[in-house]
C-alpha cells in the first residue's frame, strides 16, 4: 500500500489487516517513494544488536543501534520487545520484524517504525516531524509544543471549547515542511498518539508555541535563536549521525527565520486560551 504524507510517498508491504483505518485518508496512487517498509512475523534476533541509545516515553522504548552493518531499532511496551527495524544506511529501505500477536502492540510498532523511517527519510527535504498538538482558526495551523503530558492536549481543547471556529488537526505528530520560498506548512498525518485525528489536510503555520504549567498566564515572543531551541527539542531526528543532523539543521534555520515562536506559561483554564489566541493571532485575525 502506498500513502502520501506532507507531500512524501512511502509503501508499505504488510500482511492483511496489520495497517489500522487511521492511514486510509493518506492513500495514494502517486509515484515516487522516499522509503519502503517491508513488515512480517518473527522473532527478533538474540545476538549482533549493538546498542546506541534508548529512549523511553510513557511506557514506549525505542532502541537504537546497529549490527555492524545497517542501523537497527527495537520496539518496546511495558518491558516487552515487540519488533525490530533494520534498515539500509540511506534509509529508503527497510524490513520491521514484529514479535508480538497482541492487535493493539502490533500497531503500535509499525507505528512507531513508519515515524521512525519517515523523519529520517526526510531529513534532508525541508522537512520536520513534530512532537505537537495542532489546532486550526482562521485557515491557520497553530502548533503547541511541550514535554509528554505537560498540557499540549489539554490547551488544545481549551482552544477548541472557547475560540469559535477551531477545530484540531493532529494532537501528537503534525509534519512541517518549509517551501522553497521559505513559508512554513503544517500538515497532518496518520500518528495523533492517543486522540484518534487522521486528516489529511495542511495549512500555513500560523505560529509554535511552548506550553509550561506555571501559576499564572502570560505568554510572550521568543527570539529565534530560541524558537530553533524549542523547535529542535520537539522534532524527531537522529542528530548523532551527520548526514541526518546537516539536514535536520539547515530545516530548523529555515523554520526559524519563517515562523513566529511564543513561550505560554499557563494554567489550564480559558483564559490561558483566550491569551494565547489573542495575542497570537495575525493582525487580518488569523
Amino acid at each position: 500500500m502506498r500513502f502520501m504524507v506532507a507531500g512524501h510517498g512511502f509503501t508499505v508491504d504488510a500482511p492483511e489487516g496489520f495497517i489500522r483505518s487511521g492511514y486510509e485518508p493518506f492513500l495514494t496512487e502517486e509515484n515516487g517513494d522516499v522509503f519502503r517498509l517491508t513488515v512480517e512475523e518473527g522473532r527478533l534476533r538474540e545476538a549482533g544488536f549493538e546498542l546506541e541509545l534508548t529512549q523511553q516515553n510513557e511506557g514506549n522504548t525505542i532502541e537504537v543501534g546497529h549490527d555492524g552493518r545497517k542501523p537497527v531499532f527495537r520496539f518496546g511496551f511495558q518491558g516487552q520487545m515487540t519488533g525490530e527495524m533494520i534498515c539500509d544506511a540511506d534509509y529508503q529501505e527497510a524490513r520491521l520484524i514484529l514479535n508480538t500477536t497482541d492487535s493493539g502492540r502490533r500497531t503500535a510498532t509499525l507505528d512507531n517504525a513508519l515515524m521512525v523511517m519517515y523523519a529520517l527519510a526526510t531529513a534532508g527535504k525541508g522537512t520536520l516531524l513534530m512532537h505537537a498538538s495542532v489546532v486550526v482558526k482562521d485557515a491557520r495551523g497553530y502548533l503547541f509544543v511541550a514535554p509528554s503530558g505537560t498540557g499540549k492536549s489539554t490547551h488544545s481543547s481549551l482552544w477548541l471549547r472557547c475560540i469559535p471556529g477551531t477545530r484540531l488537526l493532529n494532537d501528537d505528530n503534525p509534519v512541517v515542511r518549509i517551501g522553497a520560498d521559505g513559508t512554513a506548512t503544517v500538515y497532518g498525518s496518520p500518528w495523533s498518539g492517543k486522540t484518534p485525528c487522521y486528516i489529511n489536510e495542511h495549512y500555513p503555520v500560523g505560529a509554535v508555541v511552548e506550553i509550561a504549567q506555571a501559576p499564572r498566564n502570560s505568554i510572550a515572543p521568543v527570539r529565534p535563536v530560541c524558537g530553533y531551541s524549542i523547535m529542535s527539542a520537539a522534532t524527531s531526528g537522529k542528530r548523532w549521525e551527520k548526514k541526518l543532523a546537516d539536514g535536520l539543521h539547515d530545516t530548523l534555520n529555515r523554520a526559524a527565520a519563517a515562523v513566529r515562536v511564543y513561550h505560554l506559561d499557563c494554567l489550564p483554564d480559558e483564559e490561558a486560551a483566550r491569551i494565547c489566541y489573542n495575542t497570537i493571532k495575525t493582525p487580518d485575525g488569523r
